[in-house]
């Protein structure tokens, strides 16, 4: 009757994970409450209607559904804590709800709508152990309006009666439901976004190392079961720790994040590629020879020197790289990346700004 989307356990964690969501409780709580304690009060109406209630309980009718959303949703709003205020409304929620069923003199369907959908809104609000606190609170409840009442019990609900219940029903756990719904897709989204964050190194938009391992030994895995080639290109991005110290780390980041867009906007379907270490890349070609391998790796070292950077004006930027075609010798991940590291150190050790095949000849030098 007042509370909005739903979720698991895990959605709960959540929900109320930063004190952002817990101040934004009210806000959210505050429509659902609005169209259930609306429509519930119709259902009340009707009631009332037939047993010919007298001013107070309709007074009370029009406070409950007319007056108390707003009056809560201001409650939490201007207390210290809305997180806390918005459960102390919850739990006055339940009361209402429970003090209702013998104002309406046990009436069966409406009386059996709000304590359902009065539960259930508890459970659906996501603040852990609020539908046990509900329970003795709501029990005191009813008690006190069965004791204002008499416990008169009159159970029968007409058809007018079932007829103001529908809207209660259908609409309100309908919007429930699909508020339920857009929770469960943000904590998806949020979810995808956290594998993401465990699998993409921020700066650079490449794998991080360990994803890159893993799928870089299952495409050595595949020259040797499928008898088909891979090659690896081992990366070194040329000064680096030049820009950081005369630039600052901000223009080290600049470069890190050109190059990998660079080498991003060059990769075919199927190449892997990651941040191996702090300024070196690597990218597993399968199903691909050395020449054709060095025809990409040429082709991002040309696009790397066109890079420019605001940060760095002053400097030019390249790479060197080291070039390996997976073999029988490379029974391991390491023994593959191990001599395109040799290739790499051949092409930094004879100037930079090249490619070096392994096991050294060199291509692309500009000196």
């Amino acid at each position: 009757m007042n509370t909005g989307p739903s979720g698991t356990e895990a959605a709960q964690a959540t929900v109320f994970s930063s004190p952002r969501a817990r101040a934004a409780l009210p806000r959210r709580i505050y429509r659902y409450r609005m169209l259930g304690m609306g429509l519930g009060a119709l259902a009340m109406a009707m009631v009332l209607w037939e047993l010919q209630a007298g001013p107070l309980r309709w007074i009370l009718c029009a406070l409950t559904g007319l007056a108390w959303p707003h009056l809560a949703y201001q409650l939490a709003k201007r207390s210290a804590d809305p997180f806390k205020a918005e459960q102390r409304n919850l739990l006055a929620d339940s009361a209402i709800a429970a003090f209702w069923v013998p104002l309406m003199h046990f009436n069966l369907l409406p009386s059996v709508l709000l304590l359902a959908l009065s539960a259930a809104d508890k459970v659906n609000s996501d603040v852990p152990g609020i539908f046990r606190r509900t329970l003795p609170v709501s029990v005191a409840a009813l008690l006190a309006g069965g004791l204002a009442t008499g416990f008169a019990f009159e159970p029968a609900s007409s058809t007018a009666v079932i007829l103001a219940c529908l809207p209660m029903l259908l609409i309100h756990t309908g919007l429930v439901s699909l508020g339920r719904q857009q929770l469960v897709r943000k904590v998806v989204q949020k979810n995808r976004e956290l594998d993401l964050l465990g699998r993409v190194d921020r700066v650079t938009g490449l794998a991080l190392r360990g994803h890159w391992e893993r799928d870089a030994a299952l495409a050595l895995h595949d020259v040797h079961a499928l008898d088909r080639p891979a090659t690896l290109l081992l990366i070194d991005v040329d000064g680096f720790k030049r820009v950081n110290d005369d630039s600052g780390h901000l223009a080290g980041d600049a470069l890190l994040r050109a190059a990998g867009a660079a080498l991003r906007t060059l990769l075919r379907p199927g190449d892997i590629a990651g941040r191996y270490g702090g300024d070196e890349f690597a990218v597993v070609c399968p199903a691909t020879g050395l020449e054709e391998a060095a025809r990409l790796a040429e082709a991002y070292r040309a696009a790397v020197e066109t890079i420019v950077l605001a940060e760095a004006p002053d400097h030019g930027h390249s790479v060197s790289i080291g070039i390996a075609l997976a073999g029988r010798g490379h029974a391991r991940i390491e023994d593959w990346i191990h001599e395109a590291d040799a290739a790499l150190y051949e092409a930094k050790r004879s100037g930079r700004n090249r490619l070096v095949l392994s096991p050294g000849e060199a291509l692309g030098a500009t000196g």
